[in-house]
């Protein structure tokens, strides 16, 4: 995963988030998850389709997301569809507020000019 300036250490943390917070308002496939992120943050993070099925494998191994086979709405060939499990939003939950917090402590450091 690449972001415009910023440590490919540090956002290899945020992947999963950020996929489970993708996923959070219904399904989508993997193109569409890549746009949503990009969209969603202004184009700050920005990752191929090599680093997002192995994720989106990883996450349903652990069962937060499910996927299924659907027909594509463009006569292509079927695509599939991910989407967050009830296990997977409890994650997300957690994910989140484990951010927020994140965000809080360094709050001060961001903050000083």
């Amino acid at each position: 995963m690449q972001s415009n300036g910023a440590d490919g250490n540090l956002l290899r943390g945020t992947l999963d988030f950020l996929l489970l917070a993708s996923l959070e308002h219904g399904p989508l496939y993997g193109l569409r998850i890549i746009q949503d992120v990009q969209q969603r943050t202004g184009g700050h993070f920005n990752f191929k389709e090599g680093t997002l099925y192995p994720a989106l494998h990883r996450l349903e191994k652990r069962a937060l997301i499910r996927a299924e086979t659907r027909p594509s709405d463009s006569g292509g060939p079927p695509r599939k569809y991910y989407h967050l499990t009830p296990t997977g939003l409890n994650e997300l939950t957690r994910q989140r507020e484990e951010q927020r917090a994140h965000a809080r402590a360094l709050r001060p450091y961001l903050e000083f000019a």
